[in-house]
């Protein structure tokens, strides 16, 4: 059975103003909460980490996290 891309989540080369999709697909799952990112909703990101937060409030928690 094939997959179709919406149900895989994408794998991202986060950049400090934009990211690169490295593997298709139409979300990514936040580093925080699990939760599903639509690509077209994706705002908030670490260069340095590498992950996804689905709100600027978890990408701050994990920021905190590291203080």
């Amino acid at each position: 059975m094939l997959m179709n891309s919406s149900e895989n989540a994408a794998t991202l080369l986060y950049g400090p103003n934009g990211f690169r999709v490295i593997k298709p697909g139409h979300f990514v799952p936040c580093a925080v909460s699990g939760t599903p990112v639509p690509l077209e909703e994706l705002r908030y990101w670490s260069v340095d980490r590498q992950e996804a937060y689905s709100s600027p409030e978890l990408a701050t928690q994990r920021a905190m996290d590291e203080a």
